[in-house]
């Protein structure tokens, strides 16, 4: 007996008791879904959070200073000269400065994110200027009152003509001469739009720090991270004697530590979703138990017409392995369906663009498996099978 004969005979018995055919399949149904939705969700996750770190930026590195009660303090101009004595590896520098200050325009507040900073802050982050211009090195220099708001401060609070405008900062008035293009969405006021930039040297007399404690840097290019952050530490360490004083992280260490956390958390659950194509196994492997002792006689016909125990057997198991097939397959079609509402459910409830996307090795991995597992436990109902006496199963009843 050839496999064509034998799947044939697969689908004429799967067919021939639909309900009970489906019940079996439903443990690999799930699991195959299951596991495809997760390791889909875990796809989602790693794409979306690559989009976000690379908005960062995957070159940037970020260094804060404590000094830990250390009597000296590394000023803004020795971090500019590390740039300009490592252009192998670091690319440019920005003092970053948050400013606790209210922000209004008129007699309205802006809820805004005030920051100050260099001159290359823009270029770091990638942003772009719509409107006017950036933050320039001699506004810095003479703590010009200007500043460069985003896309949602200029159209919520001047209808989209910002440049010219005042924004006063804890009561000193600002010029605005830059709007930036949007980062993420100009209508959501928690977003990366709300946001207006100032000079550090304002933003430092502001907050009366006596010295900046934060730099962002920016590598020459992604391979260049790890050399840029070991010339950063190598420095400070030079200059503190302490490495506990300063911290330098990298956004592309980051991203790949959030991505390991995230294929552990995947893995972990797609072992537990994968539980259920176990149970389907068993599943299939009592109904097979019980398909041999309803065809008892028709084995035994088989037999005694000349078929042998490896012709049985191979019946038997090609018939497991096609019910576990077509619950792989339907598992699937099941799990396209489960991310597509997952995707929907993540949009429409928590507002993140994020998509769960089945990977095609998710797919071929569920897939293969539950074929196995069909097979696996399919084998000893059919060596059941192929051991009867002809003699015994004809007098069968």
């Amino acid at each position: 007996m050839n496999f064509l004969q034998c799947f044939r005979l697969a689908l004429k018995s799967i067919w021939s008791s639909k309900v009970r055919s489906l019940l079996t399949m439903l443990g690999i149904i799930i699991g195959v879904s299951a596991v495809i939705t997760i390791v889909g969700l875990g796809n989602g996750m790693e794409l979306y959070m690559a989009d976000q770190f690379a908005s960062l930026g995957t070159t940037t590195l970020t260094v804060s200073i404590s000094g830990r009660g250390s009597s000296r303090s590394i000023s803004d101009d020795e971090m500019y000269a590390l740039v300009e004595e490592n252009p192998a590896v670091l690319d440019a520098v920005t003092p970053t400065v948050s400013v606790m200050g209210e922000a209004k325009v008129g007699r309205d507040s802006l809820s805004a994110s005030i920051t100050g900073v260099g001159e290359d802050y823009l270029d770091i982050r990638g942003y772009t200027v719509a409107q006017g211009r950036g933050i320039q090195y001699t506004d810095i220099l003479n703590r010009e009152q200007v500043c460069v708001v985003g896309s949602y401060v200029a159209w919520e609070y001047f209808g989209g003509a910002a440049v010219g405008e005042t924004v006063r900062i804890s009561g000193t008035p600002y010029t605005v001469v830059g709007v930036l293009s949007e980062i993420s969405d100009s209508t959501d006021e928690s977003g990366s739009d709300n946001l207006v930039l100032i000079p550090y040297t304002n933003a430092a007399k502001m907050s009366f720090m006596g010295s900046i404690s934060s730099y962002t840097f920016n590598a020459a290019d992604e391979d260049s991270v790890t050399a840029a952050k070991a010339a950063i530490e190598s420095a400070l360490y030079e200059f503190y004697q302490d490495d506990s004083a300063y911290t330098v992280v990298a956004m592309s260490e980051m991203l790949d530590t959030m991505n390991q956390m995230i294929d552990i958390l995947v893995t972990v659950l797609a072992g537990i979703a994968a539980i259920s194509l176990v149970v389907g196994g068993v599943g299939i492997m009592n109904i097979m138990l019980v398909s041999v002792s309803e065809r008892t006689r028709e084995i035994g016909i088989r037999k005694s017409l000349g078929a042998r125990q490896r012709d049985i057997l191979f019946q038997f198991v090609i018939e497991a392995g096609v019910t576990s097939a077509i619950g792989g397959i339907l598992g699937i079609l099941f799990g396209y369906l489960l991310s597509a509402a997952a995707t929907a459910v993540i949009a429409t409830a928590m507002q993140v663009d994020m998509t769960v996307a089945p990977t095609a090795g998710s797919i071929l991995m569920a897939f293969g498996i539950s074929v196995a597992i069909g097979v696996v436990f399919g084998y000893l109902p059919a060596r059941k099978a192929a051991r009867l006496n002809p003699i015994d199963a004809l007098h069968y009843d």
